[in-house]
């Protein structure tokens, strides 16, 4: 894939980061950088970038990245990526309503880059899409050192952007668009430096009003993207509900921070499919994973719901922890129910997940409790307050019965009534076919 290194001859920091990266080539050799292996050629342009149009026709590559300046209202040292576009009028060149190609994946590990060698004092993030070209059908985007004439001219941050742009590798990652935030993007920033969630187009909080089927659809395609990310604390609930229907009705999923941080590494068709299905078990539901990342094709898994409720019951925390330690799965859960009794794994590893699901609950419970197997039974004892018992040992309803039943002793005139005289053993029975076999 070959890359084009565009900056123009007025523009200081695009200057700079040419230098650095021709500082770098000749320090440690072309070999040294993973951007160079596929081939790329560098470009200077006399006018301002944003101006420029048919780069495509002028540039033979697969892959424009634009060496920048950023400037702002509000001046302060950064380092920052993002793609070209308008959605609405064109101030600062392009078209009116017309959006670039973006290049999520690069972008994303650029990035990354930048946080990673970022010049102390430096903040790094996305910027939302603006300002021209924005007729390029080449995936492009820019990166820029922000935000003042100082900062242009700082050596420190163009070697830090060179050798983030020239060390680049697009990983594993999931193409999205955004929506929400302001024209330093936080929230997209934090979940592409977190997940594998990376962004294309992103429009700021003030276009929420103007978002439009037609727009959304536009930015999915010049993106890539399989789904789209709603700020929601950035936006309105009238704006989100709006936004959120153009998303059902274009058939495009929305993904939230926190799915994309339990996808974790599971290929983007599975993650459907098990949500998919974790739908069906419970609408609303939410997916929770447990060293699922592979691609295999998903079933579910049903266990006794007593016997989850049991192991729930003597300690949620652990038996969550548990799951890690047995065949990979997702748990369900929905509302305050911390697990549903279906689970979701490898069709192929179905027997063997759930052996692992009840010989984790069994052992869970065995524990913590007074509990015995015999054969196909779970037996577990309990000892229970006996209102009847200690009405005959003089001790009145009311308060007492209370203590009596938290484990306390009282006393009833010069009578001790030690907790264990007014309890009643309790055996309850859970039949789980062949238990015996598998614990």
């Amino acid at each position: 894939m070959v890359t084009a290194l565009i900056h123009s001859r007025p523009d200081p920091a695009g200057m700079a980061i040419r230098n650095a990266i021709d500082d770098l080539i000749r320090e440690e050799g072309e070999a040294a950088w993973p951007l160079l292996q596929d081939g790329y050629l560098f470009h200077e342009i006399e006018g301002r970038l944003i101006y420029e149009e048919h780069l495509d026709e002028k540039v033979q590559a697969d892959r424009i990245i634009f060496l920048s300046r950023h400037t702002s209202v509000n001046p302060e040292p950064v380092l920052t990526v993002h793609v070209t576009g308008n959605f609405s009028e064109a101030a600062y060149g392009g078209a009116p309503d017309e959006l670039s190609a973006a290049d999520p994946g690069m972008m994303q590990a650029v990035l990354v880059n930048l946080t990673r060698y970022a010049p102390d004092g430096y903040r790094t993030g996305y910027e939302i899409t603006h300002h021209g070209p924005t007729d390029l059908t080449t995936p492009s985007f820019f990166v820029e050192i922000g935000s003042t004439e100082t900062e242009w001219r700082d050596t420190e941050a163009a070697a830090a952007v060179a050798r983030s742009v020239l060390s680049a590798v697009p990983g594993d990652f999931l193409p999205l668009i955004g929506f929400g935030g302001t024209h330093y993007a936080v929230r997209q920033t934090v979940i592409a430096s977190e997940t594998r969630g990376a962004f294309g187009h992103i429009a700021h909080s003030r276009e929420a009003g103007g978002i439009t089927a037609e727009r959304v659809k536009r930015m999915a395609e010049m993106s890539g993207a399989v789904a789209g990310y709603i700020d929601k604390k950035a936006l309105s609930a009238k704006e989100f509900d709006q936004i959120a229907r153009i998303f059902q009705e274009l058939q495009i999923p929305l993904v939230t921070e926190g799915m994309l941080r339990e996808m974790g590494r599971v290929p983007w068709k599975i993650w459907c499919r098990a949500t998919s299905l974790a739908s069906e078990i419970a609408p609303a539901s939410i997916l929770k994973n447990h060293g699922m990342e592979r691609d295999c094709a998903v079933s579910v898994i049903r266990i006794n719901e007593e016997l989850l409720t049991e192991a729930l019951r003597t300690g949620q925390e652990e038996f969550i922890s548990g799951l890690d330690a047995i065949t990979p799965c997702f748990r369900i859960t929905k509302g305050g129910a911390v697990a549903l009794p279906a689970f979701i794994g490898c069709h192929e590893e179905e027997t063997q997940l759930a052996s692992d699901l009840i010989t984790l609950c069994v052992q869970q419970i065995t524990k913590h409790s007074h509990a015995v197997v015999e054969g196909d039974r779970l037996i577990i004892s309990r000892e229970r307050f006996d209102p009847e018992k200690a009405r005959k040992l003089g001790v009145p309803a009311g308060p007492l019965f209370g203590r009596l039943a938290s484990g306390q002793t009282v006393g009833v005139g010069e009578r001790v009534i030690e907790p264990d005289m007014v309890t009643t053993q309790v055996l309850h029975e859970i039949i789980i076919p062949g238990l015996e076999r598998i614990t």
